[in-house]
């Protein structure tokens, strides 16, 4: 059974816990949001889930519900009690640690074709997804509630306002879309912002440029700058000629380039 508001609040005052706000903490506790987020994830019978961030586990306990094998990734040891009293006796696999420095390959069991399904801590959400992307390949899929504003430069397309670095990053290695919004009402406590749900789906061959460092300089370079012509932002480290043999016009800004074309752009950059 997912958990109701009046079972969160329960389990906070007798385990001792208050929501931290260095770590970002906002606990789901509505069963319908929880729900919602395993169906969107497409979470079935014996798939391999792996949650950051588990909390109190409202949302471990709906996964676990739908059949998922769920390891859940826990950074507050305060909260450990709390998972041992409510998704523990499920069969759920909790660890100690932090998403950005733990053994994934260890954690992950040594297996491909997991999902991440988490409510990301606000606070280092861009930061994991893309550590992820880049890092772990047995996690093949996405399904993360974080703030709307980072769901939607995460999952950007080129041309749009809130395309920038994340989105570029992103592309490289997924396709990315924003299916739903989330209230701040849903949460304990409830949180100053709209969240929102980000769906990213690990392409099977990654946009790789042959040096993909120094195309992710010039990414940075050029939305460090971002009001001004790729010929004036990137002076000096890609030469006009360069840029025409990329197929790119020296006029255009750095958030109508897609993905193709910053590959394309850095392999003749390398290669010059």
């Amino acid at each position: 059974m997912t958990l109701t508001r009046t079972q969160v609040g329960d389990l906070l005052a007798r385990h001792g816990v208050e929501p931290s706000r260095a770590l970002g903490q906002n606990f789901v506790a509505d069963p319908n949001t929880v729900r919602r987020i395993v169906r969107l994830a497409g979470v079935e019978q014996g798939d391999r889930v792996v949650e950051i961030g588990p909390g109190v586990g409202s949302l471990t306990t709906a996964l676990s519900e739908a059949g998922a094998s769920v390891t859940a990734v826990e950074l507050d040891r305060h909260l450990l009690p709390v998972l041992e009293e409510v998704v523990v006796p499920l069969g759920v696999r909790v660890v100690h640690g932090d998403a950005l420095t733990v053994d994934w390959d260890a954690v992950l069991e040594g297996a491909d074709g997991w999902s991440l399904v988490a409510n990301l801590p606000y606070n280092v959400a861009t930061t994991v997804v893309l550590h992820l992307l880049d890092e772990v390949p047995a996690i093949a899929s996405m399904l993360v509630m974080v703030q709307r504003e980072v769901a939607e430069r995460l999952a950007a397309p080129a041309g749009s306002r809130t395309y920038g670095i994340p989105s570029v990053k992103v592309a490289v290695w997924a396709d990315a879309e924003v299916v739903g919004r989330v209230p701040p009402t849903v949460f304990v406590p409830p949180p100053r912002v709209e969240s929102a749900l980000v769906r990213i789906r690990r392409r099977a061959e990654p946009r790789l440029a042959r040096d993909p460092e120094l195309m992710m300089s010039l990414v940075r370079q050029a939305f460090g700058q971002r009001r001004k012509m790729l010929r004036r932002s990137l002076a000096g480290v890609v030469a006009p000629a360069d840029m025409e043999r990329a197929g790119i016009d020296p006029a255009t800004r750095p958030e109508q380039l897609s993905v193709e074309r910053w590959v394309a752009l850095a392999d003749v950059v390398s290669a010059s």
